[in-house]
Protein backbone atom coordinates (compact mmCIF):
# COMPACT_ATOMS: atom_id res chain seq x y z
CA UNK A 1 0.00 0.00 0.00
CA UNK A 2 1.30 3.47 -0.87
CA UNK A 3 2.58 5.65 1.96
CA UNK A 4 0.74 8.95 2.29
CA UNK A 5 1.52 11.92 4.52
CA UNK A 6 -1.23 11.58 7.12
CA UNK A 7 -1.71 12.04 10.84
CA UNK A 8 -4.27 9.26 11.11
CA UNK A 9 -4.33 5.49 10.86
CA UNK A 10 -5.53 3.96 7.60
CA UNK A 11 -8.24 1.40 8.37
CA UNK A 12 -8.76 -2.11 7.06
CA UNK A 13 -11.11 -1.44 4.15
CA UNK A 14 -12.37 -5.01 4.09
CA UNK A 15 -14.38 -4.21 7.23
CA UNK A 16 -16.02 -0.90 6.28
CA UNK A 17 -19.38 -0.17 7.98
CA UNK A 18 -22.45 -1.98 6.68
CA UNK A 19 -25.31 0.17 5.38
CA UNK A 20 -28.96 -0.35 6.30
CA UNK A 21 -30.58 -0.05 2.85
CA UNK A 22 -34.10 0.55 4.11
CA UNK A 23 -32.90 3.01 6.73
CA UNK A 24 -30.80 5.15 4.38
CA UNK A 25 -33.56 5.26 1.75
CA UNK A 26 -36.10 6.30 4.34
CA UNK A 27 -33.83 9.04 5.73
CA UNK A 28 -33.12 10.36 2.23
CA UNK A 29 -36.83 10.47 1.45
CA UNK A 30 -37.53 12.62 4.52
CA UNK A 31 -35.34 15.43 3.20
CA UNK A 32 -37.73 15.90 0.28
CA UNK A 33 -40.57 16.73 2.68
CA UNK A 34 -38.92 19.83 4.19
CA UNK A 35 -40.82 23.10 3.74
CA UNK A 36 -38.68 25.91 2.29
CA UNK A 37 -39.80 29.55 2.71
CA UNK A 38 -39.61 31.96 -0.23
CA UNK A 39 -36.63 33.93 1.10
CA UNK A 40 -34.69 30.77 1.84
CA UNK A 41 -35.66 29.39 -1.56
CA UNK A 42 -34.21 32.40 -3.40
CA UNK A 43 -30.92 32.30 -1.51
CA UNK A 44 -30.83 28.53 -1.94
CA UNK A 45 -31.32 28.76 -5.71
CA UNK A 46 -28.48 31.27 -6.01
CA UNK A 47 -26.28 28.99 -3.92
CA UNK A 48 -27.16 26.08 -6.21
CA UNK A 49 -26.03 28.13 -9.23
CA UNK A 50 -22.75 28.93 -7.51
CA UNK A 51 -22.20 25.20 -6.83
CA UNK A 52 -22.67 23.98 -10.42
CA UNK A 53 -19.84 22.63 -12.56
CA UNK A 54 -20.86 23.35 -16.15
CA UNK A 55 -19.62 20.46 -18.24
CA UNK A 56 -18.98 19.50 -21.83
CA UNK A 57 -17.43 16.08 -22.36
CA UNK A 58 -18.13 15.03 -25.93
CA UNK A 59 -15.99 13.79 -28.75
CA UNK A 60 -17.34 16.66 -30.89
CA UNK A 61 -16.21 19.39 -28.46
CA UNK A 62 -14.58 22.33 -30.23
CA UNK A 63 -12.74 25.43 -29.08
CA UNK A 64 -15.83 27.47 -29.92
CA UNK A 65 -18.14 25.30 -27.86
CA UNK A 66 -15.84 25.47 -24.84
CA UNK A 67 -15.54 29.26 -25.16
CA UNK A 68 -19.33 29.56 -25.32
CA UNK A 69 -19.68 27.45 -22.17
CA UNK A 70 -17.10 29.61 -20.41
CA UNK A 71 -19.04 32.74 -21.37
CA UNK A 72 -22.20 31.26 -19.92
CA UNK A 73 -20.33 30.31 -16.73
CA UNK A 74 -19.57 33.99 -16.18
CA UNK A 75 -22.84 35.49 -17.52
CA UNK A 76 -25.70 33.22 -16.55
CA UNK A 77 -28.38 35.82 -17.28
CA UNK A 78 -27.53 39.27 -18.63
CA UNK A 79 -30.76 40.78 -17.28
CA UNK A 80 -30.14 39.52 -13.76
CA UNK A 81 -26.99 41.36 -12.66
CA UNK A 82 -26.66 40.06 -9.08
CA UNK A 83 -26.37 36.39 -10.01
CA UNK A 84 -23.23 34.51 -8.98
CA UNK A 85 -21.04 32.65 -11.44
CA UNK A 86 -20.97 28.87 -11.47
CA UNK A 87 -18.17 27.10 -9.61
CA UNK A 88 -16.25 25.54 -12.49
CA UNK A 89 -16.20 24.50 -16.11
CA UNK A 90 -15.31 20.84 -16.65
CA UNK A 91 -13.67 19.73 -19.91
CA UNK A 92 -11.33 17.13 -21.36
CA UNK A 93 -7.59 17.78 -20.80
CA UNK A 94 -7.15 18.84 -24.44
CA UNK A 95 -9.54 21.76 -23.83
CA UNK A 96 -8.10 22.98 -20.52
CA UNK A 97 -5.95 25.73 -22.03
CA UNK A 98 -8.90 27.05 -24.09
CA UNK A 99 -11.11 27.16 -21.00
CA UNK A 100 -8.40 28.72 -18.84
CA UNK A 101 -7.88 31.56 -21.32
CA UNK A 102 -11.63 32.11 -21.76
CA UNK A 103 -12.31 32.30 -18.01
CA UNK A 104 -9.39 34.60 -17.24
CA UNK A 105 -9.61 36.13 -13.78
CA UNK A 106 -13.33 35.39 -13.33
CA UNK A 107 -12.75 33.10 -10.37
CA UNK A 108 -14.46 30.20 -12.15
CA UNK A 109 -12.29 27.11 -11.84
CA UNK A 110 -11.20 24.85 -14.68
CA UNK A 111 -11.77 21.16 -13.96
CA UNK A 112 -10.50 18.40 -16.22
CA UNK A 113 -11.50 14.76 -16.35
CA UNK A 114 -8.52 12.46 -16.47
CA UNK A 115 -7.36 8.86 -15.90
CA UNK A 116 -9.04 7.46 -19.02
CA UNK A 117 -12.44 8.96 -18.18
CA UNK A 118 -15.07 7.51 -18.12
CA UNK A 119 -13.95 3.86 -18.15
CA UNK A 120 -10.72 4.11 -16.18
CA UNK A 121 -9.41 1.25 -18.31
CA UNK A 122 -5.84 2.33 -18.95
CA UNK A 123 -2.39 1.61 -17.51
CA UNK A 124 -1.35 3.67 -14.50
CA UNK A 125 1.39 5.41 -16.52
CA UNK A 126 -1.21 6.66 -19.01
CA UNK A 127 -3.40 7.94 -16.18
CA UNK A 128 -0.49 9.80 -14.60
CA UNK A 129 0.45 11.37 -17.94
CA UNK A 130 -3.18 12.35 -18.57
CA UNK A 131 -3.35 14.03 -15.17
CA UNK A 132 -0.05 15.88 -15.47
CA UNK A 133 -0.97 17.12 -18.95
CA UNK A 134 -4.19 18.67 -17.60
CA UNK A 135 -2.43 20.26 -14.63
CA UNK A 136 0.42 21.60 -16.77
CA UNK A 137 -2.17 23.26 -19.02
CA UNK A 138 -3.77 25.05 -16.07
CA UNK A 139 -6.40 22.75 -14.57
CA UNK A 140 -7.41 23.79 -11.06
CA UNK A 141 -9.19 20.51 -10.39
CA UNK A 142 -8.83 16.94 -11.64
CA UNK A 143 -11.76 14.52 -11.85
CA UNK A 144 -10.43 10.95 -11.84
CA UNK A 145 -12.35 7.68 -12.05
CA UNK A 146 -11.53 4.71 -9.85
CA UNK A 147 -10.81 1.30 -11.34
CA UNK A 148 -14.19 -0.26 -10.67
CA UNK A 149 -13.13 -3.67 -11.95
CA UNK A 150 -10.28 -3.82 -9.45
CA UNK A 151 -12.59 -2.63 -6.68
CA UNK A 152 -15.24 -5.24 -7.44
CA UNK A 153 -12.53 -7.93 -7.40
CA UNK A 154 -11.69 -6.87 -3.85
CA UNK A 155 -8.33 -5.31 -4.81
CA UNK A 156 -8.79 -2.39 -2.43
CA UNK A 157 -5.07 -1.72 -1.99
CA UNK A 158 -4.73 -1.31 -5.77
CA UNK A 159 -7.53 1.28 -5.80
CA UNK A 160 -6.02 3.09 -2.80
CA UNK A 161 -2.53 3.20 -4.34
CA UNK A 162 -3.84 4.43 -7.67
CA UNK A 163 -5.75 7.30 -6.05
CA UNK A 164 -2.73 8.23 -3.93
CA UNK A 165 -0.52 8.24 -7.05
CA UNK A 166 -2.90 10.47 -8.99
CA UNK A 167 -3.21 12.80 -5.99
CA UNK A 168 0.56 13.21 -6.07
CA UNK A 169 0.46 13.91 -9.82
CA UNK A 170 -2.14 16.66 -9.21
CA UNK A 171 0.33 18.92 -7.45
CA UNK A 172 -1.67 21.91 -6.22
CA UNK A 173 -4.82 20.95 -8.12
CA UNK A 174 -7.71 19.53 -6.09
CA UNK A 175 -8.63 15.92 -6.77
CA UNK A 176 -12.22 14.74 -7.27
CA UNK A 177 -12.48 10.94 -7.11
CA UNK A 178 -15.41 9.55 -9.11
CA UNK A 179 -16.77 6.29 -7.70
CA UNK A 180 -19.25 5.57 -10.54
CA UNK A 181 -21.78 4.41 -7.98
CA UNK A 182 -24.12 2.95 -10.61
CA UNK A 183 -21.53 0.24 -11.22
CA UNK A 184 -20.78 -0.37 -7.54
CA UNK A 185 -24.36 -1.65 -7.12
CA UNK A 186 -24.65 -1.72 -3.30
CA UNK A 187 -24.59 0.95 -0.60
CA UNK A 188 -21.96 -1.11 1.23
CA UNK A 189 -19.68 -0.79 -1.80
CA UNK A 190 -20.38 2.94 -2.07
CA UNK A 191 -19.38 3.41 1.57
CA UNK A 192 -16.24 1.30 1.19
CA UNK A 193 -15.16 3.13 -2.00
CA UNK A 194 -15.81 6.49 -0.29
CA UNK A 195 -13.58 5.51 2.62
CA UNK A 196 -10.79 4.30 0.33
CA UNK A 197 -10.88 7.53 -1.70
CA UNK A 198 -10.77 9.81 1.34
CA UNK A 199 -7.97 7.97 3.12
CA UNK A 200 -5.99 7.87 -0.16
CA UNK A 201 -6.08 11.67 -0.46
CA UNK A 202 -9.24 12.72 -2.33
CA UNK A 203 -10.26 16.35 -1.88
CA UNK A 204 -13.75 15.53 -3.25
CA UNK A 205 -15.67 12.31 -3.56
CA UNK A 206 -18.03 12.29 -6.54
CA UNK A 207 -20.87 9.94 -7.39
CA UNK A 208 -20.73 9.49 -11.14
CA UNK A 209 -19.33 10.25 -14.57
CA UNK A 210 -22.83 10.95 -15.88
CA UNK A 211 -22.31 8.21 -18.47
CA UNK A 212 -23.82 5.37 -16.42
CA UNK A 213 -27.33 5.01 -15.01
CA UNK A 214 -28.31 5.34 -12.28
CA UNK A 215 -26.10 8.37 -11.62
CA UNK A 216 -26.54 10.52 -8.50
CA UNK A 217 -29.41 9.60 -6.20
CA UNK A 218 -30.26 11.01 -2.80
CA UNK A 219 -29.70 7.73 -0.90
CA UNK A 220 -26.29 7.21 -2.52
CA UNK A 221 -25.34 10.81 -1.81
CA UNK A 222 -26.47 10.43 1.80
CA UNK A 223 -24.24 7.36 2.22
CA UNK A 224 -21.30 9.40 0.90
CA UNK A 225 -22.12 12.43 3.08
CA UNK A 226 -22.24 10.19 6.15
CA UNK A 227 -18.86 8.72 5.15
CA UNK A 228 -17.49 12.29 4.96
CA UNK A 229 -18.97 13.06 8.39
CA UNK A 230 -17.42 9.97 9.95
CA UNK A 231 -14.06 10.69 8.30
CA UNK A 232 -14.14 14.23 9.68
CA UNK A 233 -14.92 13.00 13.19
CA UNK A 234 -11.96 10.59 13.01
CA UNK A 235 -9.39 12.83 11.32
CA UNK A 236 -10.53 16.47 11.60
CA UNK A 237 -10.19 16.79 7.81
CA UNK A 238 -13.05 18.16 5.70
CA UNK A 239 -13.74 16.42 2.38
CA UNK A 240 -15.92 17.90 -0.36
CA UNK A 241 -18.81 16.16 -2.11
CA UNK A 242 -20.14 16.22 -5.67
CA UNK A 243 -23.29 14.41 -6.80
CA UNK A 244 -23.20 14.28 -10.59
CA UNK A 245 -25.73 13.25 -13.22
CA UNK A 246 -29.50 13.09 -13.01
CA UNK A 247 -30.10 16.29 -11.02
CA UNK A 248 -31.88 18.56 -13.49
CA UNK A 249 -34.59 20.30 -11.44
CA UNK A 250 -34.27 23.14 -8.92
CA UNK A 251 -36.56 21.46 -6.40
CA UNK A 252 -34.36 18.38 -6.31
CA UNK A 253 -31.21 20.50 -5.92
CA UNK A 254 -32.76 22.30 -2.92
CA UNK A 255 -33.50 18.91 -1.36
CA UNK A 256 -29.82 18.03 -1.73
CA UNK A 257 -28.89 21.26 0.07
CA UNK A 258 -31.26 20.41 2.90
CA UNK A 259 -29.62 16.99 3.17
CA UNK A 260 -26.16 18.58 3.11
CA UNK A 261 -27.05 21.07 5.86
CA UNK A 262 -28.64 18.49 8.12
CA UNK A 263 -25.90 15.87 7.61
CA UNK A 264 -22.69 17.92 7.55
CA UNK A 265 -23.73 21.39 8.73
CA UNK A 266 -23.22 24.96 7.57
CA UNK A 267 -19.43 24.64 7.17
CA UNK A 268 -20.02 22.61 3.99
CA UNK A 269 -22.54 25.06 2.47
CA UNK A 270 -20.26 26.60 -0.16
CA UNK A 271 -18.91 25.60 -3.54
CA UNK A 272 -15.52 24.85 -2.00
CA UNK A 273 -17.11 21.88 -0.25
CA UNK A 274 -20.11 20.93 -2.40
CA UNK A 275 -20.79 20.86 -6.14
CA UNK A 276 -23.50 19.77 -8.53
CA UNK A 277 -22.37 18.03 -11.70
CA UNK A 278 -25.47 18.90 -13.69
CA UNK A 279 -25.23 21.44 -16.50
CA UNK A 280 -28.94 21.29 -17.37
CA UNK A 281 -29.73 22.25 -13.77
CA UNK A 282 -28.48 25.81 -14.37
CA UNK A 283 -31.27 26.66 -16.83
CA UNK A 284 -33.99 25.29 -14.57
CA UNK A 285 -32.66 27.37 -11.66
CA UNK A 286 -32.61 30.46 -13.87
CA UNK A 287 -36.22 29.83 -14.90
CA UNK A 288 -37.25 29.52 -11.25
CA UNK A 289 -35.44 32.73 -10.31
CA UNK A 290 -37.11 34.59 -13.17
CA UNK A 291 -40.46 33.26 -11.99
CA UNK A 292 -39.83 34.63 -8.50
CA UNK A 293 -38.59 37.96 -9.90
CA UNK A 294 -41.27 38.59 -12.53
CA UNK A 295 -44.17 36.41 -11.44
CA UNK A 296 -44.31 34.50 -14.73
CA UNK A 297 -42.45 31.54 -16.17
CA UNK A 298 -40.28 32.09 -19.22
CA UNK A 299 -39.93 29.58 -22.01
CA UNK A 300 -36.82 27.42 -22.00
CA UNK A 301 -36.16 28.89 -25.46
CA UNK A 302 -34.92 32.08 -23.75
CA UNK A 303 -31.96 30.25 -22.24
CA UNK A 304 -28.90 28.88 -24.00
CA UNK A 305 -28.72 25.11 -24.38
CA UNK A 306 -25.44 23.95 -22.80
Amino acid sequence: MAVTQTNFTIPDFSISPKIDQIGVEERAKRFTARSIKTTSKLSGLKLVLNMIDLTTLEGKDTNGKVKQLCYKAQHLHNNYPDLPTVAAVCVYPSMVKVAKNALGNSGVKVAAVATAFPSGQAPKEVKITDTKFAVDNGADEIDMVISRGKFLQGEYNFVFDEIATIKEACGNARLKVILETGELVTYDNVRKASDIAMYAGADFIKTSTGKIQPAATMPVTLVMLEAIRDFYYKTGKMIAMKPAGGISKSKAALHYLVMLQETLGSAWMSNHWFRFGASSLANDVLMQLEKERTGVYQSANYFSID
